[in-house]
């Protein structure tokens, strides 16, 4: 079943004249009733002088009626209807009432179409101008609510009506006292009384906040207006301190813009300390660093000078004494074989073979305190120092080389 099957069948419904209001609710839940009133009313439109079953009543007679029914529209009209779906008496079966209904409506509409063109027929069958009756509509549904609203509570009492009608009979049966009565009336009427005494009250004391309110209103209204006018006087009046106040306010804005200047100046001035700072680090750490490797390579010349010296030494001593005939290789001929004689003697009391080399070490430890001394003085020499020649050192070996007296002294102590 679908929305288009169900709307098009109470339409062709209509159309055909159906007494009753067909719903699309009334096909949601099986309805058998319905569908049987319907399908004798189709079959009675098809063919008024036919005899069908009219009691439903039992499980047999609703049988008996749905088999005649199609048996009839099958021998007469000749319609194929589904006797279950039929049976079931819901959406399915209006598919099957469809059938009938569409053949009786394409009859009617043949009919009509000698009176007149189809298509306008089919454009105005179930079109209405509903442009005049807005009106009308809202009215109508205004009046449905109120309908639906007085039935409830119609309903509503009328369910009450049950107990309303015992005790309105006992009051009727009941004979009247004029004494009650009369005492009932007196109840009643000093209940209204003091209703009204009490509603006078009210309306005296509303009329006396009223006079109340309306004098409070009046006074905020002049307090309003003197407010006003003070407002309006104080806007009008320029006070004696504005114009030293408008002066000393452009001045702060001069010094405060002179502040901003100077603030950003000195960020910038310090922001340049800070690298310069950094800059003259690095150089000092630099410089630092060549002054060690320049040390350390004096050093290490010292020592190959110390070494060469020793060995040029020791090669003068390996000499015979007949080389050479200069006076002064005959002076210094008796204190070489002097140190080889240290040498050998120190040999023979350590069995070590580095004295020499020993010898070298102090030299040079003095040198280096000489060199220290001289670095605190004229650091700035210390670069032109390491390109000069090794000869412009000779010297220093000369000192170590007047070592041997010194020896000589300590071996005449044994």
């Amino acid at each position: 079943m679908s929305f288009r099957d169900l709307r098009n069948f109470t339409e062709m419904m209509r159309a055909l004249g159906y007494p009753r209001l067909i719903s699309m609710e009334n096909f949601r839940t099986p309805n058998f009733s319905l569908v049987a009133e319907i399908l004798k009313w189709l079959v009675k439109r098809y063919e008024p002088q036919s005899d069908v079953p009219t009691d439903v009543d039992t499980e047999a007679d609703r049988i008996f009626f749905i088999k005649a029914v199609a048996q009839f529209m099958a021998t007469k009209a000749h319609i194929k209807l589904n006797t279950k779906r039929l049976y079931q008496a819901d959406g399915y079966a209006v598919k099957e009432m469809l059938k009938i209904t569409s053949v009786l409506y394409s009859a009617m509409k043949t009919k009509q179409m000698a009176l007149g063109d189809k298509v306008e027929q089919d454009n105005s069958k179930f079109k209405f101008d509903l442009g005049s009756r807005i009106s009308d509509l809202k009215a109508a549904r205004q009046l449905a609510s109120e309908v639906t609203s007085k039935g409830a509570s119609l309903y509503d009492l009328l369910g009450k009506e049950v107990d309303l009608r015992e005790m309105r009979s006992a009051a009727i049966a009941r004979p009247l006292e004029i004494i009650e009565t009369e005492k009932a009336l007196r109840a009643a009427i000093k209940e209204v009384l003091k209703s009204v005494d009490k509603t006078k009250d009210m309306l005296n004391n509303v009329v006396s906040d009223e006079a109340t309110l309306d004098g409070k209103i009046e006074k905020k209204k002049q307090e309003l207006e003197r407010n006003r006018k003070r407002l309006q006087t104080l806007q009008s009046v320029r006070p004696a301190f504005m114009d030293e106040y408008e002066k000393i306010e452009e001045d702060l804005q001069k010094h405060y813009e002179t502040y901003v200047e100077k603030f950003r100046n000195l960020s910038f001035l310090e922001s340049q300390l800070n690298e310069y700072h950094r800059l003259e680090q690095e150089r000092f750490e630099e410089a630092e660093n060549t002054l060690r490797l320049m040390q350390s390579k004096l050093r290490e010349e010292e020592r190959e000078l110390m070494k060469s010296s020793l060995k040029d030494e020791d090669s003068d001593i390996d000499v015979p004494e007949d080389e050479g005939s200069d006076s002064d290789m005959e002076e210094l001929r008796p204190a070489k074989p002097h140190l080889t004689r240290n040498g050998l003697m120190t040999g023979m009391q350590t069995g070590d073979s580095h004295t020499h080399t020993e010898d070298s070490e102090i030299d040079v430890d003095e040198d280096d305190e000489e060199d220290d001394e001289g670095e605190e003085e004229e650091s700035k020499d210390l670069e032109d120092e390491s390109l000069e020649d090794p000869i412009s050192r000779g010297p220093r070996p000369s000192r170590g080389g007047m070592r041997p007296p010194l020896l000589e002294e300590s071996d005449n102590d044994f």
